[in-house]
């Protein structure tokens, strides 16, 4: 049995439908702040999976996901990279994506803010993006993910647009297999505003670290869990559940075997 902790703190508002989702895909959930796992990091031990889930955590006050990832990294650093090593699994939902590009786990890397590559920043548009997209699986290190499917999912979200410090480390992504989704038409056809929401380079809209255990999206599946969350329920052929279900069965059935 997958156990899975999700992670509050101030300002984080999709713990609920995180929790949802992760027990209707099998795991057992709990929900601890992070001033309950500041004060005793061992607690990371009890699971296998670790997830950041959305919201607009102390408010973006200085930066998506910055005060957030800060405290990670003072208290928690090597709580978290203990974790990671040791075979766990981190999964950061929109402001918790923006979190893990904060902390640096999904360079690998538990250096200071500076020697990091990758950034999320303000949406091309310059505003807040709220609608349907669809994501690709790409062939990555997530070998819990199948390549090539097409699956809608809801963005929301005004810092989501994905950015490297340069041609390298685009092209080192991609040879380490960390691109782990993209944007796409319904089609699966390369994306253009509004379908890529944001303006991420790529159209790239997940990435995982180099073992595939460390991933972050800005889309949000755990709002498509239910037939029903979908806007075109009524006009589409009957399905069991929302494809962002699947997403998060095959997460927990890769963290259960961390255990296993």
């Amino acid at each position: 049995m997958t156990r899975a902790l999700v992670l509050r703190a101030a300002g984080v508002n999709c713990e609920r439908e995180t929790l949802l989702a992760l027990e209707q895909a099998g795991a057992v959930a709990d929900l601890l702040h992070l001033q309950q796992v500041i004060s005793a990091p061992s607690r990371l031990d009890e699971y296998s999976l670790l997830v950041f889930p959305g919201g607009f955590s102390y408010g973006d006050d200085i930066a998506a996901g910055r005060v957030l990832g800060f405290e990670l990294r003072t208290f928690l650093g090597a709580a978290l990279a203990g974790f990671v090593a040791r075979g766990g699994y981190v999964l950061g939902v929109c402001n918790g994506f923006q979190v893990l590009v904060d902390t640096g786990l999904l360079e690998g890397v538990s250096a200071r803010p500076s020697d990091r590559t990758i950034a999320l920043t303000a949406n091309v548009s310059g505003h807040y993006e709220c609608r349907w997209v669809t994501l690709r699986n790409e062939r990555s290190a997530c070998r819990w993910l199948d390549a090539g499917v097409l699956w809608p999912t809801p963005v929301a979200h005004g810092e989501g647009r994905l950015m490297f410090k340069d041609e390298a480390t685009l092209k080192r992504l991609e040879e380490r297999g960390q691109i782990a989704l993209r944007y796409v038409t319904r089609e699966g056809a390369s994306a253009s505003y509004p379908e890529l929401p944001n303006g991420s380079t790529a159209a790239i809209a997940g990435l995982c670290d180099p073992s595939g255990r460390v991933f972050g999206l800005m889309p949000h599946p755990e709002r498509n869990v239910t037939p029903w969350h979908h806007p075109r329920w009524t006009r589409t052929a009957p399905r069991p559940n929302g494809e962002g279900l699947e997403f998060y069965r095959r997460l927990v059935a890769a963290a259960g075997a961390v255990n296993a």
